[in-house]
């Protein structure tokens, strides 16, 4: 009897040691898996900037060739609201793993065809077709990357400590704008001819790196214990969109208001590259090694921010996050737009601090306002047709910046206005930071 006690206490230590230890592991699985797929997303960002206008839109003048190549920057953001609905309603009818595997099938193989692709010059208009449509691919993908992964990572927390693990979602994801930039400051020194020719191929080629390591990464996590309970009960819904849009219609409009806190990103990341570089002589290096040291500050901020979300509640760091960024914006282009080294890397470092705070307290604060059943659904939908109005920030603020050395001030009024709509939103959410994981969601359902 006292060696089948003693096994079974042996038995019941490893199983619970397991259990202690997939948080962490469902946390780096969602970090690396989001750093390597958007890698993938942000290298197309980067070149739309500063590739594109010249190698598939050289048959147009420069200034429309640059804003029709910002506009197929934006084209992937119309494809995410329609995967957010099919991956999202997989999701929450077969499991968050297999989708998430599927995502980076789908990222890494349009990645690499985009490498691959011929420019203008040799297949005509074909070339900036096909580009378009290999980015509503990144796009469909994308729509299910983060959504999936905040909801693996979520549901295989503890109540204390949801939005500390979930947060590494978007610390993958700022991994990854630093890895897509580490990767194009080289090759952005190129010689011009070397550059438009081949060298802007060799980001978009290493997809096939990264997609091999991060299917290698993901394939072993176990599907998460809230989603097999409601699949074993079987509670999983039959049409997943439709009892979202029918029990958390105003959660999905908050989240989608809440998520136009995203147009600071692919403002200062694709906008502000290309005006910096173009209008004011900023070297190109300059301007990605910026982008590098605000997002690594905010690789550090993160959990940080996080930390003290799960400490004090999720409104108060996100709600401040979002006017401090409203306010930062405009300090921010007055520095980048100066010309000197030293105030450009100061103003991304200040901005992207204050930016962690919403972008780490997202995961956790949107998917706590779904039960288990819609939660994959709820977040993928509300959060692409929020972003819907940061994929097509950088063509919008083309299209509003004026002339001469303040020309940003109506970008800055624009994208501030987006942030003070994300924190009215936000005013409005329930605070969940103390709610047990099995009744969030529960009060609409």
């Amino acid at each position: 009897m006292s060696s089948i006690s003693t096994t079974s206490l042996h038995a019941s230590a490893g199983k619970e040691t397991t259990q202690n230890k997939l948080p962490k592991r469902a946390a780096l699985v969602s970090f690396v898996g989001s750093m390597l797929e958007y890698y993938d997303f942000f290298i197309y960002g980067t070149a739309a900037a500063l590739i594109f206008p010249k190698v598939f839109f050289a048959n147009v003048d420069p200034a429309t060739g640059t804003l029709l190549a910002l506009l197929s920057f934006g084209i992937g953001y119309i494809a995410r609201p329609v995967g957010a609905v099919i991956l999202g309603h997989f999701g929450d009818r077969i499991g968050r793993k297999t989708v998430l595997l599927f995502t980076l099938v789908i990222m890494g193989a349009s990645t690499l065809a985009i490498g691959l692709l011929p420019d203008a010059k040799t297949i005509g208009n074909a070339a900036p077709i096909i580009l378009t449509l290999l980015r509503l691919l990144q796009g469909l993908s994308a729509a299910g990357e983060q959504s999936g992964a905040n909801s693996l990572t979520l549901e295989h927390s503890a109540n204390s400590n949801r939005a500390f693990f979930t947060s590494w979602t978007l610390s993958g994801t700022q991994a990854g704008a630093i890895l897509a930039t580490l990767v194009f400051i080289p090759v952005s020194s190129m010689p011009e001819d070397q550059l438009l020719s081949w060298g802007w191929r060799i980001p978009f080629l290493l997809s096939a790196l990264v997609l091999l390591v991060a299917y290698l990464v993901r394939r072993t996590m176990p599907e998460t214990p809230v989603f097999e309970d409601i699949k074993d009960k079987a509670q999983v819904a039959r049409f997943p969109v439709i009892a979202l849009l029918r029990d958390y219609w105003p959660d999905v409009l908050r989240v989608i208001v809440c998520a136009l806190i995203a147009t600071v990103s692919t403002l200062t990341a694709v906008f502000a590259l290309g005006y910096a570089t173009s209008k004011f002589g900023v070297a190109r290096p300059t301007m990605l090694w910026a982008g590098v040291l605000g997002n690594v500050t905010a690789l550090f901020a993160q959990p940080l921010w996080a930390l003290l979300a799960d400490r004090i509640g999720r409104k108060p760091v996100f709600i401040g996050g979002v006017l401090g960024c409203a306010v930062l914006l405009f300090p921010y282009f007055m520095l980048v737009t100066s010309g000197s080294t030293p105030a450009i890397f100061a103003a991304a470092i200040g901005l992207y601090i204050i930016y962690s705070a919403p972008n780490a307290i997202w995961p956790s604060f949107y998917a706590e306002m779904f039960e288990a059943r819609v939660r994959y659904s709820g977040t993928a939908i509300g959060t692409q047709l929020g972003f819907l109005a940061a994929g097509f920030t950088p063509l919008v603020s083309a299209s509003l910046v004026g002339e001469g050395p303040t020309g940003w001030i109506p970008v800055a009024i624009f994208v501030a206005g987006c942030c003070v709509a994300s924190a009215a939103a936000a005013m409005t959410a329930h605070e969940t930071h103390k709610v047990d994981i099995a009744d969030l969601g529960k009060r609409r359902a």
